[in-house]
C-alpha cells in the first residue's frame, strides 16, 4: 500500500512537472531590425513571412490568400537601429493562416518586408497612417522605398527559447530615375505612337487628402488618328485595376488574344475611337471604384470634372456626352456600372462585365442587411462556414473567414491591408471615428454592424438607388445598361447580377431597354472578345448618337 502510494506520488509530480514546462511560455521571438544607416523616421505594417520552397520565388513574393504563412505588426517611429519583436504573446501581432506559437517545428526560409506608411491629415479632419503610391499601383509588394529584408534559411522550434534576426537592408527601386519635375505617384511612362500617358495634379483630391494628389490615364489611339483634318472620335473608359504601363485590352499583349485584337485595331473593321484606362492607385487600393466616398475621397468628381475635361481639351475628342462609353470586368465592372448609374447625364452607357457586388443583398454570399455573421450560417447544432472563392466546377478555393484573416495579417484591423474587402469598405462605408473606415463587420468574428450596413444602402447599393430614383434617373440611362456575367462566378458576383437583372427587367415609365445576361458554365467573366465588345459598342452609338455616328466611327 505505502509503495502504491510513493509510485502514484511520483507519478503525479512528474505530471504536474510535464504539465509546468508545457505551459511555460517560450520566449521564441522574430527579430526585425532597422539598418544602422537608415535616414529618417520609419512608420508602418512589418511583415515576416515563412516559406518553404524558395526555388522559384522569395517567400515575400508567395503571399496570397492560400499562399505562404505571414506574421504582420504595426509600428511608428523607428529609428535606425531599433528592433521590432514578434513574439508568440503579442497581441499587436496578427498571423496568417496561424498564429505564431501554432508554427511547425521545421527547417524553413523567413524573410521580413515593412510597408511604409505615410500620415494624411485630411480636410474631413481625420488622420491615418496608409501607404502612399510611388508608382507601385497599389501592390505593396511593388512599391518604391517599401523595405526588405534578404531569405534566412532556418530551424524553427517556437518551444525554445531562440530567435531569428533579420534585417530589413534592402529597398524596392524605382523602375527609372526621376525626370525634372517628375513625381512618383501613379507611376511615369514614355509616349509611343499608339499609346500617350497622361498624369495631371487633381485639385480635388489633394484638397481631401492635405498633400498632392495626381490622377492618369493610359490613351490608346485609332489607326486614323491626326491622319483626316478635323476628324474627332468617341472615347470608351475601360476601367479596372492598376494598368500599370500596359496598352487598353492589352493591345499589346502577344497571346493569341492579344494578337487577334491588335490586328482587328489596326485594321480598317474596327470603330475609330480612343480607348482609355484610368491609373487612380490610392492609400487604400490599386484602383479608386471611380465614386465619391468619405475615405478614399471624390474621385469621380475627379474623373468627371478634372481628368475627362483635361483629355477632351488635349485629344481630339468628341466632347459630349453620347460619345463617353464606359466597360470593366470585375472590379471594374462595378466602377463602369456606378459612373452611369451617379452620372446618368455624362455618360452614353456602359457595358459591365462581372461587376462586384451591385446589391447587398448578395454581397458575394453574405446578405449584410438580414445576416448577422458574415463568416459562420448558425444552423443550431452546427456553424457552417461560408466559402469565399470557387472554381467553375464548384469546388471551393478558401473561405470568406480565411480572407479576412489574410486580410488582417496583412494590415491590421484597420481597413489599410490594400485588400478587395478592405477597399469595399472603404468605399461603402462611412468613416468611423478614428478616422478609418468603419467595418461592416468584426474582421475577427464575423459580427455584422446593421448600422454600416444601412449607410451601404443608402448611399452605394445600386440596385436599392436605381429602384429608389428609377422616377428621375430612369429616362437618363434609357439604353445605357448592358450587364454581362457567368452563373459560375469565382465570387458569386452573379447572385447580385440576378437580383438588379431581373428587377431591371420590370422597369416601366421607362423600360430600361438593355440587357442582364450570365451564361452557362461560365466563371468571373463577360465572356465577350474586345472586337466584339466595340462592335457592339458602335452599333450602340449608330442607334443613339447623332445621324452621322456610322461616319464618325468609320475608318474612311
Amino acid at each position: 500500500m505505502r509503495k502504491a502510494s510513493l509510485t502514484l506520488i511520483v507519478v503525479l509530480a512528474l505530471l504536474m512537472a510535464s504539465i509546468c514546462q508545457a505551459g511555460a511560455a517560450s520566449s521564441f521571438k522574430f527579430e526585425v531590425k532597422v539598418p544602422d544607416n537608415f535616414q529618417g523616421e520609419l512608420n508602418g505594417r512589418c511583415l515576416v513571412v515563412l516559406s518553404k520552397d524558395t526555388s522559384k520565388s522569395d517567400p515575400i513574393d508567395q503571399v496570397s490568400p492560400t499562399g505562404v504563412p505571414v506574421f504582420g505588426k504595426t509600428v511608428y517611429g523607428l529609428k535606425a537601429g531599433d528592433v521590432i519583436t514578434f513574439t508568440a504573446d503579442d497581441k499587436e501581432v496578427y498571423g496568417f493562416p496561424f498564429q505564431i506559437d501554432s508554427i511547425p517545428q521545421s527547417e524553413l526560409y523567413v524573410q521580413a518586408f515593412f510597408v511604409k506608411y505615410t500620415k494624411y491629415s485630411r480636410s474631413n479632419g481625420s488622420t491615418i497612417w496608409a501607404m502612399e503610391d510611388h508608382g507601385g499601383g497599389g501592390d505593396m509588394f511593388s512599391n518604391p522605398f517599401n523595405l526588405y529584408s534578404k531569405v534566412v534559411k532556418t530551424s524553427i522550434d517556437v518551444k525554445s527559447n531562440s530567435s531569428v534576426k533579420l534585417e530589413l537592408t534592402e529597398q524596392i527601386g524605382l523602375s527609372k530615375p526621376l525626370k525634372t519635375g517628375e513625381v512618383t505617384q501613379q507611376g511615369n511612362y514614355e509616349d509611343k505612337p499608339y499609346l500617350k500617358y497622361v498624369k495631371i495634379k487633381s485639385e480635388l483630391l489633394s484638397e481631401f487628402w492635405g498633400t498632392p494628389m495626381y490622377i492618369g490615364a493610359n490613351v490608346l489611339l485609332p489607326n486614323t488618328y491626326g491622319k483626316i483634318a478635323g476628324k474627332k472620335y468617341p472615347v470608351l473608359y475601360y476601367q479596372g485595376h492598376w494598368p500599370g504601363g500596359s496598352a487598353p485590352m492589352s493591345y499589346e499583349s502577344t497571346n493569341s488574344a492579344g494578337k487577334a485584337f491588335k490586328a482587328f485595331w489596326d485594321g480598317e473593321e474596327a470603330p475609330q475611337m480612343l480607348v482609355v484606362t484610368i491609373r487612380d492607385a490610392n492609400p487604400f487600393y490599386d484602383t479608386s471604384y471611380s465614386v465619391n466616398t468619405a475615405n478614399v475621397g471624390p474621385w469621380g468628381d475627379a474623373i468627371t470634372k478634372e481628368l475627362i475635361p483635361y483629355l477632351e481639351k488635349n485629344f481630339d475628342i468628341i466632347a459630349q456626352p453620347w460619345a463617353r462609353l464606359l466597360a470593366g470586368g470585375s472590379t471594374g465592372g462595378w466602377e463602369s456600372l456606378a459612373m452611369q448609374v451617379f452620372y446618368p447625364d455624362y455618360f452614353g452607357g456602359t457595358w459591365s462585365m462581372c461587376p462586384d457586388p451591385v446589391d447587398f443583398n448578395y454581397y458575394q454570399i453574405v446578405n449584410v442587411y438580414k445576416d448577422d455573421n458574415a463568416y459562420f450560417v448558425d444552423k443550431g447544432w452546427i456553424k457552417v462556414e461560408r466559402p469565399g472563392s470557387r472554381g467553375v466546377d464548384g469546388n471551393i478555393k478558401y473561405m470568406m473567414k480565411d480572407e479576412n484573416y489574410w486580410e488582417i495579417a496583412l494590415g491590421g484591423l484597420e481597413a489599410v491591408s490594400l485588400g478587395q474587402w478592405a477597399i469595399w469598405e472603404a468605399v461603402f462605408g462611412p468613416m468611423d471615428k478614428d478616422g478609418y473606415p468603419a467595418r461592416i463587420w468584426d474582421p475577427l468574428t464575423g459580427t455584422i454592424d446593421k448600422s454600416v450596413a444601412e449607410y451601404w444602402k443608402q448611399n452605394y447599393d445600386i440596385n436599392y438607388k436605381l429602384q429608389k430614383e428609377w422616377s428621375t434617373i430612369g429616362p437618363k440611362l434609357v439604353g445605357k445598361i448592358h450587364l454581362r456575367g457567368g452563373d459560375m462566378d469565382a465570387y458569386y458576383l452573379n447572385n447580385a447580377q440576378y437580383l438588379l437583372g431581373d428587377w431591371l427587367q420590370t422597369t416601366k415609365d421607362p423600360y430600361y431597354d438593355g440587357y442582364s445576361v450570365t451564361f452557362p458554365r461560365m466563371g468571373h467573366t463577360g465572356n465577350i472578345s474586345n472586337q466584339d465588345l466595340l462592335k457592339e459598342m458602335a452599333a450602340h452609338l449608330i442607334k443613339y448618337g447623332p445621324a452621322d455616328a456610322a461616319k464618325i466611327l468609320s475608318a474612311k
